[in-house]
């Protein structure tokens, strides 16, 4: 039984990761400072797993949380491109020199694979679509900058020292436990909960940009796949993890009118600086190199993730 540490596991992908990992009898330490990561994520698996409740700008902490540690899937971050533009220099302080405290500790602590959560906006708004792994990046917004650098980082600490690394650029996770109530919410969590409450829903731009929306169990098993992977076959490498599919924004609405019965306005607004227009990914490496192939699809997802917050809206009802 191999020993995982998961940063960022309070948060939206960290937390469905450990459900995972405990499922597969794995043991688990967590680690978060629930800077944007929430602790009823976890509530009712803290027992079960050993929690650190540190940050990963703290060196000292981190070194300590990775002893013992096998694999380390590094999904902690600040997320969120409007975020990165308002206080870029937050964003490159968590994305690049947080993700190098946690390089330093592993290679430190001789870890058999680390797993980095990357993104898709690395690639930039260039027209080419679907995006391939071999295609030059362009990042146009502070975070996707950061996460470029991140990457660099990650793939030269194996050039460099030898640690087995893995990246995986996601593409627009969605799913249960996305954080839904801050103004940087992803925008499948932010239209389904205001539907649920009978709000008015904004779509930045006209509607017709497009994303490869991918729900979270497609990206929990990539993560899983890529720490027990052949390591000649992923050292180093980056992957695409998405569906291959892209869907509007506006089709997207149309299919949370049907799920949450929602018969209020759509508004729209100016498109906003730093937004990609379009996103569909090549995930022909993925499929090759990890056996990755998404579990599923984006309205399955979609019905699941309305039914997740459409149960965590009732309860807030009863408790209140």
């Amino acid at each position: 039984m191999a020993l995982y540490l998961v940063t960022g596991a309070a948060g939206f992908i960290g937390s469905n990761l450990v459900r995972a990992l405990l499922a597969r009898a794995e043991q688990v330490r967590g680690l978060d400072n629930f800077a944007t990561g929430k602790p009823e994520n976890l509530a009712e698996l803290r027992s079960q797993i050993d929690f650190w409740e540190s940050d990963i700008l703290d060196p000292e902490a981190v070194r300590a949380a990775m002893e013992g540690v096998d694999f380390v899937l590094h999904q902690a971050a600040l997320g969120s491109v409007p975020r990165s533009i308002a206080d870029p220099a937050r964003s490159n302080r968590v994305n690049v020199e947080g993700t190098l405290n946690v390089l330093v500790a592993a290679r430190d602590a001789k870890v058999r694979r680390l797993v980095h959560a990357s993104s898709s906006s690395v690639y930039g708004d260039t027209p080419t679509l679907p995006k391939r792994e071999d295609m030059p990046p362009n990042p146009i917004s502070p975070y996707s900058v950061s996460k470029l650098a991140a990457e660099l980082y990650v793939r030269t600490f194996h050039r460099v020292y030898g640690l087995p690394t893995v990246c995986l650029r996601y593409f627009n996770i969605f799913g249960p436990r996305q954080l839904w109530d801050s103004q940087y919410s992803a925008v499948l969590a932010k239209f389904i909960t205001r539907m649920l409450q009978g709000e008015t829903c904004t779509i930045f731009g006209d509607g017709e940009q497009s994303r490869d929306f991918t729900y979270v169990e497609n990206a929990v098993s990539a993560n899983l796949l890529a720490a027990t992977a052949p390591i000649d076959q992923v050292a180093g490498r980056f992957f695409n993890i998405a569906t291959g599919t892209r869907i509007s924004l506006n089709r997207a609405v149309t299919l949370l009118r049907g799920l949450t019965g929602y018969e209020g306005p759509v508004v729209h607004a100016p498109d906003r600086a730093g937004d990609v227009k379009h996103a569909l990914a090549d995930i022909g490496l993925a499929e090759k190199h990890l056996d990755y192939e998404p579990e599923v699809d984006f309205e399955e997802g979609l019905k699941r993730t309305v039914a997740w917050y459409r149960e965590q809206s009732a309860a807030r009802m009863v408790s209140a």
